[in-house]
């Protein structure tokens, strides 16, 4: 197992002395394992992806803050303040796997936010992260039985996803959007890919082949 601390990078971005954005940014860091360079390549792909984000925030978003404050101002509106969270989970960390998935949270007005969801998997000993077919390795049709299972899955409940849901997950299954968990793999969809708003982001958990 790794040992992972929690890095964060936060600030409070004002416009005439009015705070009109906040954001926390949080990513993990290795500080100790046994596996180089995997432990530095880990280490460096996501502090590069907080600094991106960061980056994002204190520029794009930041420009369109200022012009919601201007509008909201000019119309005699009160001050919306614009905010961004991304939070991690460690789902999976023994030996030299590690995973995990980020979740981006973007507060620009409206009656509720957007969340946007990414995972990692790491093998460490390799420094590379790690394809879904791996855990089917006898079984060249694993995409079809895990939209199978996602569908039946779907089927115990569908009041909670849009009517046309099989042609939907079809069209948004995405071979990066997983994570694994001691006894599953987690296959997920972003918010309004297959469900309304109100579903949260759909997770489907399966039985790992490997």
């Amino acid at each position: 197992m790794s040992q992972i601390r929690t890095q964060t990078l936060t600030g409070n971005l004002q416009y005439e002395n009015t705070v009109i954005l906040t954001y926390k940014i949080t990513y993990p860091e290795i500080i100790f394992s046994y596996y180089e360079p995997g432990r530095s390549i880990f280490n460096k792909y996501n502090k590069d992806i907080a600094i991106k984000l960061e980056k994002y925030v204190k520029t794009e978003l930041y420009k369109n803050a200022v012009e919601t404050y201007k509008f909201n101002k000019q119309n005699g509106y009160p001050t919306m303040v614009y905010e961004l969270v991304n939070e991690y989970t460690i789902t999976y960390n023994h030996n030299y796997f590690i995973s995990l998935y980020a979740d981006t949270y973007e507060f620009t007005g409206g009656a509720h936010g957007s969340t946007n969801r990414m995972s990692q998997n790491w093998n460490l000993r390799t420094a590379k992260q790690i394809p879904l077919y791996f855990f089917y390795p006898n079984n060249p049709y694993y995409i079809i039985d895990i939209l199978k299972n996602i569908n039946s899955q779907i089927k115990e409940h569908p009041e909670n996803y849009f009517d046309d849901y099989c042609s939907l997950v079809l069209e948004s299954f995405n071979l990066n959007n997983y994570y694994v968990t001691p006894d599953n793999i987690a296959i997920f969809f972003q918010i309004y890919d297959i469900a309304p708003h109100s579903t949260g982001i759909p997770v489907f958990l399966l039985p790992k082949s490997n």
